[in-house]
């Protein structure tokens, strides 16, 4: 499989780009490109949170560990002796750290339901319904936020899936197919649950009708047309 650097960088420069496209079409602003790019890489390293030794699920739970327990030390900040602060930030940060993220690897496989594309698209079309249903965003922005955030898992099981090909005697690997997952007989209580929650979020998603509109209107792509060439190509080429 890619490692945690070719993930990393082959999800940075798809995202990046992709979120230039759409930023030069004058769909999104700068903050929205911004977030797009963000959300693209770290769609592309989503996959791996089952993998016990990763880079990202460590890195995930260090920094979900210390935000616990910032939180509970700020919401009984004015209530508890600094010992007892103390003592509740230590707590709060430990058992996150060391007991949630045990439960959690316990309970995950690598390559298992998390690293499947049903479980991106779950994760994709809850960032845009939390984006636009509860932060309130305009609708395209919360279907980019979902979709570059889809985007960037794909890139990864993409990436899982072309490393599981032998190039040098053009034949596959052992690990081929276990990446670009849409179902596994042996979790097939799990897919059937992960399938259920997809609907769901399927039928409850802001309007995609009306962002498709928007993606279609000719506008954007002639505006796009006009600032895709430096000023200098552009006249040597009229």
């Amino acid at each position: 499989m890619a490692n945690f650097n070719t993930h990393l960088n082959v999800a940075f420069m798809v995202s990046g780009t992709m979120s230039l496209t759409v930023y030069k079409a004058g769909l999104i602003n700068d903050f929205g490109f911004l977030m797009c790019v963000a959300l693209g890489t770290i769609g592309g390293l989503l996959p791996d949170l089952d993998s016990d030794n990763s880079t990202p699920i460590k890195l995930g739970f260090n920094i979900t560990s210390f935000i616990f327990a910032f939180g509970l030390v700020m919401h009984w900040r004015s209530e508890l002796s600094l010992l007892a602060l103390i003592a509740l930030w230590l707590a709060g940060y430990g058992s996150m750290r060391y007991v949630v993220f045990s439960i959690f690897t316990n309970m995950t496989v690598h390559r298992g339901v998390i690293h499947s594309v049903p479980y991106m698209a779950i994760l994709g079309l809850g960032l845009t319904y939390f984006s636009y249903d509860v932060l309130h965003l305009p609708l395209a922005v919360s279907w980019f936020y979902g979709l570059f955030l889809f985007g960037g898992a794909l890139v990864h099981l993409t990436l899982d899936e072309l490393y599981s090909v032998n190039l040098m005697g053009m034949k596959m690997k052992r690990s081929s197919g276990t990446a670009m997952k849409f179902y596994q007989h042996k979790d097939k209580w799990w897919y059937l649950l992960l399938y259920v929650i997809l609907a769901i979020l399927v039928y409850f998603a802001p309007p995609f009708d009306a962002f498709w509109q928007q993606l279609r209107d000719p506008a954007p792509w002639a505006q796009l047309k006009l600032g895709l060439w430096p000023e200098m190509i552009k006249n040597w080429l009229n």
